[in-house]
């Protein structure tokens, strides 16, 4: 786990670490924009393997939405696309305004996000000078609170703490306040705490990195944290080691399978009898 800076995108720090870690085999799961800091899930060497099965549905953010300008990209970097005076916007219309946004809603997400759209991301169209329309979808929001309210020339700066579901966008919530408030609202700034069970407890800077090189969660807490646990016996995990089945543990969904000496063997998931190996996490001899 690292904590990226801001400036950075995902692939940036991927590429960094690599550098730092002398190795190829990094990926990363749960892109942050370059504008945003906070927890980036990343795998190296065989933890690549876990990537694509960890459940990040769930995540968390520190944010700051300042109301009182619209932008092309709901965020800081965009063009201002209109200015309203919300140096007096009263709180109670903020609150009120927040819990809206609050709960299961329907999202448009905003036009530069990932979202593909006829096969091609919507931020690829906006770049090509396309006129984007996406059509709402649904999310939850956990958790909408309002932290602190700052009144400037002209402007208010709010600091929330979002809790949501994968897919949501921040900045989306930061415009749609604003358009709610009638006077323009984008993200000024965000830090994303938590991606599924990984918070910044767990996450590097950089700098850390480069100065002690070693893994945040070695593979067998990765997936201790992550994932329900399943011991199993010296010859079953022999056998699972070589892509056998094994007979049906009786968890729930994916969960890892570890051998008598503590170490993960693979991940597994029951189907009806027998438990399925999705990916064998043991080192190969």
């Amino acid at each position: 786990m690292i904590d990226k800076p801001d400036g950075m995108t995902s692939h940036d720090v991927v590429a960094k670490v690599r550098r730092i870690l002398g190795t190829r085999k990094v990926g990363h799961a749960g892109t942050l924009d370059p504008m945003a800091t906070g927890v980036l899930v990343l795998g190296i060497e065989r933890a690549t393997k876990l990537l694509g099965h960890l459940a990040l549905d769930s995540k968390a953010y520190l944010s700051t939405i300042r109301l009182g300008a619209a932008t092309t990209t709901d965020d800081a970097e965009g063009e201002v696309l209109s200015t309203a005076d919300a140096s007096e916007v009263d709180e109670d219309a903020i609150r009120a305004g927040v819990a809206k946004l609050t709960g299961a809603i329907e999202q448009v997400p905003s036009a530069v996000s990932a979202v593909k759209i006829d096969g091609k991301r919507a931020y690829a169209r906006v770049r090509a000078g396309e006129a984007v329309e996406i059509p709402a979808r649904p999310v939850t929001v956990h958790r909408f609170d309002v932290l602190s309210i700052r009144r400037e020339d002209g402007a208010t700066e709010l600091d929330v703490m979002v809790e949501c579901s994968s897919g949501t966008y921040v900045r989306a919530l930061a415009r749609d306040l604003g358009a709610d408030l009638g006077v323009g609202g984008h993200l000024a700034a965000l830090r994303r705490t938590r991606v599924g069970p990984f918070d910044l407890r767990v996450a590097k800077t950089l700098e850390q990195l480069e100065s002690a090189p070693g893994l945040s969660l070695d593979l067998d807490a990765a997936v201790s944290t992550a994932f329900p646990r399943r011991e199993i016996a010296p010859r079953e995990a022999v056998a699972l080691s070589h892509g056998q089945r094994l007979a049906a543990g009786g968890l729930d969904g994916t969960y890892g399978v570890f051998g008598p000496d503590g170490h993960v063997v693979a991940l597994a998931k029951d189907e009806g009898p027998i438990a399925k190996p999705l990916v064998v996490l043991a080192p190969t001899a």
